[in-house]
């Protein structure tokens, strides 16, 4: 009887394991990957529990490789770079175009990514679609129908996140728009309390944004703030401006939320409501387009200091799990 194959090890555990090597500094090696430095301890650990071998000896002044760590090297090295030779192959034959949502136009996170992204990539088609809402996009991710989407990954049906990968790219302040003759209008910043008695719509009803209004509900709680009830959708400004102007009710939205005619958008603080966004794409999905898409969140999350959290910031903890633990499938992006 043959002994069972060998359990295949995923190219994610060898390229954490090849970035520490060659930098010698956890540090740089997960600055060199664009995740989280507790997210690549955590795959070198892994690596070191399939191989069933130390691969570096780690002290507070320094990593270096044990005999293991270097008789491995070669290998993993050699494995990258015929996973590259494959993508890269797979890639140069396509040239359909990168679906992109955006969500909502006029929405500044996605928009920036994409614009520098289609700079990177300038010989790929990247298409910019508005879904409105990443539970309303993920079937058509999961379907092909849509390649790349924008929003709060955490707050998905675990069955959908099983079948997408994530990078943060963002903790967004929130704000909050109102009627531009609201008693709050005055105010440059409005904090939470002063919501204490109003009816804030969050989408709730809305089949695509569910992830929203929970965000919504959880930051609610407590405080004496409740959830407008259901509306239908209001799709587009004009709809938007008749809607609030006769509802009244205060909408939850982003800093960078776009202004339409009657309202005004006013920060939320004490604490400042942070509204986590990731990148999203389903398993599977290599395309020079996506490469350039995290390159540019990376890029941009790291001049404009997107990932770093504000003293007061307010975000749950599940969410704050996934935006700290890094992207997910670092190598799905096609190189």
């Amino acid at each position: 009887m043959s002994a069972p194959a060998p359990a295949p090890i995923d190219p994610r555990l060898l390229r954490a394991f090849v970035a520490v090597a060659e930098e010698l500094h956890f540090t740089r090696a997960a600055a060199r990957l664009y995740v989280a430095q507790q997210a690549l301890s955590r795959d070198v650990r892994r690596l070191e529990r399939e191989l069933g071998a130390e691969l570096f000896v780690r002290t507070t002044r320094q990593v270096t490789l044990t005999p293991d760590g270097e008789r491995l090297l070669p290998h993993a090295r050699r494995v990258l770079a015929a996973q590259h030779d494959l993508l890269a192959a797979f890639a140069a034959g396509q040239a359909r175009p990168l679906l992109v949502d955006l969500n909502t136009p006029g929405l500044v996170t996605g928009r920036r990514v994409l614009h520098r992204a289609r700079e990177l990539a300038p010989d790929c088609e990247l298409m910019a679609r508005y879904e409105s809402g990443l539970t309303g996009a993920a079937a058509d991710l999961l379907a092909g129908r849509l390649d790349v989407s924008f929003g709060r990954f955490a707050g998905l049906d675990p069955a959908l996140r099983s079948g997408l990968e994530q990078q943060p790219v963002r903790y967004e302040p929130m704000a909050v728009v109102l009627p531009e003759d609201h008693p709050l209008a005055a105010s440059a910043q409005v904090p939470l309390a002063a919501l204490a008695g109003e009816a804030v719509y969050a989408g709730a009803g809305n089949p695509r944004t569910p992830e929203w209004t929970d965000l919504a509900r959880r930051l609610f709680e407590g405080r004496g703030i409740r959830l407008a009830p259901p509306l239908p959708p209001a799709v587009g400004d004009e709809e938007f401006t008749r809607v609030m102007a006769k509802t009244r009710n205060p909408v939850l939205a982003v800093v960078d939320f776009p202004p339409h005619a009657g309202t005004v958008r006013r920060p939320l603080v004490d604490p400042v409501p942070l509204a986590p966004v990731s990148l999203v794409w389903r398993k599977g999905l290599v395309h020079p387009g996506l490469t350039a898409l995290r390159t540019a969140v990376a890029e941009i999350a790291r001049s404009e200091g997107w990932l770093r959290r504000p003293a007061d910031g307010w975000i749950p903890a599940a969410d704050e799990a996934v935006m700290s633990g890094g992207a997910t499938g670092a190598g799905g992006g096609g190189r």
